[in-house]
């Protein structure tokens, strides 16, 4: 049978890890919301540059030097 001792012992040991499982979980959480607004800040450049890309293929005026490699 099982003394008062073991089952307070074994219902702390649980609190403690059931803390430990919260901690955890509000740290993966704020990681996934530092990734989701990462996310949504990459999508946002990447449309610009979309948008960007094309108006320069629209035939907008090109700068020759812009098209020189870095060395010259």
């Amino acid at each position: 049978m099982e003394q008062p001792q073991d089952a307070d012992r074994r219902l702390n040991e649980l609190e403690i890890k059931a803390s430990y499982a919260e901690d955890l979980l509000d740290q993966l959480n704020m990681v996934i919301y530092r990734q989701q607004q990462q996310i949504d800040s990459l999508v946002e450049q990447v449309a610009l540059l979309r948008q960007q890309g094309a108006e320069a293929a629209a035939g907008g005026p090109r700068n020759l030097r812009d098209e020189l490699p870095p060395h010259y």
